[in-house]
């Protein structure tokens, strides 16, 4: 395929559809089980069923008296024969005229209808133990939580197509469930290329820098609900980025790499998937001009630029509203808030600004259009979104922001 010219700029709106056709076979229908320790953030495969009812057995909300409410009528004293917990065992039937202590989540004896609250109760104590009155009248059922209150058994505790948050853990655990079926996750593999390039905490030689696009595409890769298979750096050499490349496509559904797709010498990413028909070419985008898409052995490819500001952005504009769609996540935030200072943009460019928001509705940049500011960028929390056509915007102006 025919690269971009050099001085044509394609849409933000043209590249979302360009992604949109690359990715549109990328659902996974797989399934797996996983135990319900990793099961937070991943989506049900199917509907999950109660064995058992919740609660399983009729049982006291509060500490306090079990007791038949008619025995209690009036203000009548009644023995206390036994205390009954929250534990294993068989309880036994309460004799008319006679009440338990119990405490809460423990089995209400047959024959019980109510529980009072402690609070309520005045114990008094007699030659035979202690007795139990309560001043006001007691509701037959009062304060019991009845079996299958909350679920019958066999009933549906989750919907297929939940993703799973902290209270849905909780409800599946009281069921009984010790895993669940889910949809596996999409697959990513993350090349960032450059000669330049070390591993974090390794000793820089002259004219190194530390890869900073490998571990940021990656952990974005897992915030919007991606297993990550392949995390490689590669030179600039073709066969380097070509073995690489054929790992990746090996075991991932989607690969995404950093840099070597821009116009001069040692761009490796464009010299190898050019001939498998990638499209490279620049946007009206700033940070995130250089972009590609490629196949290759049938495996989407998604290449951003190499500067860690661009990759980021690149990955949060393109990228990560279609994954996280795919893993049920929520789409993200966008909000409305109101310039604290002047901002000028670049003609004909969507410009996306790094900046922090405040307390009472304000935003402010945190950077100047440097693609290269990691930094800047960590400290950002929102991403302005000025349109093309926008050159000045004045201090007060409402603009589009993400929350990061």
């Amino acid at each position: 395929m025919t690269p971009t010219p050099a001085d044509h700029r394609a849409s933000v709106d043209e590249h979302h559809a360009r992604v949109a056709a690359l990715l549109a076979g990328l659902r996974s229908t797989a399934t797996e089980t996983v135990a319900l320790e990793a099961a937070l953030g991943r989506r049900l495969s199917e509907p999950v069923h109660s064995a058992v009812a919740l609660p399983p057995f009729r049982n006291a909300q509060m500490d306090g008296i079990a007791a038949r409410a008619a025995d209690l009528a009036g203000g009548r004293a009644v023995p206390v024969v036994g205390t009954v917990a929250a534990a294993p065992g068989a309880v036994a039937p309460l004799a008319p005229g006679t009440a338990v202590r119990i405490m809460t989540g423990a089995p209400v004896p047959e024959g019980a209808d109510a529980v009072v609250p402690i609070e309520r109760v005045v114990m008094t104590a007699t030659e035979a133990g202690e007795s139990a009155a309560v001043a006001d009248a007691v509701p037959s059922g009062a304060f019991i939580r009845e079996a299958g209150g909350d679920l019958p058994a066999g009933g549906e505790v989750l919907a297929a197509g939940t993703v799973l948050a902290s209270r849905h853990i909780a409800a599946l655990a009281a069921a009984g469930r010790s895993g669940v079926e889910v949809a596996r996750r999409i697959r990513l593999a993350v090349i960032s290329t450059g000669a330049e390039l070390a591993a974090p905490g390794a000793t820089l030689a002259p004219g190194q820098i530390f890869d900073a696009n490998g571990p940021a595409l990656a952990a974005a890769a897992r915030a919007a609900g991606c297993e990550v298979v392949l995390q490689e750096r590669s030179s600039d050499e073709p066969e380097d980025f070509a073995g690489v490349l054929a790992r990746a496509a090996a075991e991932a559904d989607v690969i995404v790499t950093a840099g070597g797709i821009s116009q001069g010498a040692f761009e490796v990413v464009r010299e190898v998937l050019e001939p498998h028909g990638a499209w490279v070419g620049s946007l009206a985008l700033q940070p995130g001009g250089p972009q590609a898409t490629a196949r290759f052995a049938g495996v989407p490819v998604l290449c951003f630029p190499g500067n860690p500001v661009s990759a980021q952005l690149s990955f949060e504009l393109f990228l990560a509203p279609v994954l996280r769609e795919l893993a049920g996540l929520p789409a993200r935030t966008v909000e409305s808030r109101r310039l604290t200072v002047d901002l000028d943009s670049v003609a004909d460019r969507v410009q996306l600004v790094r900046a922090r928001a405040d307390h009472a509705g304000g935003v402010t940049p945190v950077a100047g259009p440097g693609s290269h500011l990691v930094v800047a960028m960590a400290h950002a929390d929102r991403v302005i979104v000025v349109p093309a056509e926008t050159t000045h915007l004045p201090a007060g102006s409402e603009v589009t922001a993400w929350v990061l």
